[in-house]
């Protein structure tokens, strides 16, 4: 009985870590060996946990637009990185900024965001798009 027990448990945790390493695996999602640049206005920015999100407005030269959603880290990885929305390093909606990020394997407009430059040209480093980052 007590084998079987341990036997279950031990299989169990082992289906867990193997959910959780794939909830965090970029790779699955995001081509690791390509950077992406855009430049557009801020739409929006959410600070949240697990992920906070931003997104990017990109104007085409034929005049269509594309909004770019770029996953970010927590919101204490991104204050820790100097990016928040008050003080000097504050994004406000209608900025125009640049940035780097990972684009997403299936080629839809999203991707892992890597850096960000504001309007003033000082860039912050978000993530260097490691699978530890």
């Amino acid at each position: 009985m007590i084998k079987r027990t341990l036997v279950g448990c031990l299989a169990l945790f082992g289906l867990m870590a193997i959910s959780l390493q794939a909830h965090h695996s970029l790779a699955g999602v995001y081509d690791m060996k390509t950077d992406k640049e855009v430049s557009g206005t801020l739409k929006s920015i959410k600070f949240v946990n697990p992920h906070g999100q931003l997104t990017v407005t990109e104007k085409k030269s034929d005049g269509t637009t594309v909004d770019w959603i770029l996953t970010m880290g927590s919101a204490t990885s991104l204050a820790q990185a100097g990016i928040g929305n008050t003080g000097a390093n504050a994004l406000h909606f209608g900025d125009a900024i640049k940035v780097k990020f990972l684009p997403a394997l299936n080629g839809n407009p999203i991707g892992f965001l890597k850096t960000v430059t504001y309007p003033d040209g000082h860039t912050i480093v978000v993530s260097m798009g490691g699978p530890n980052d």
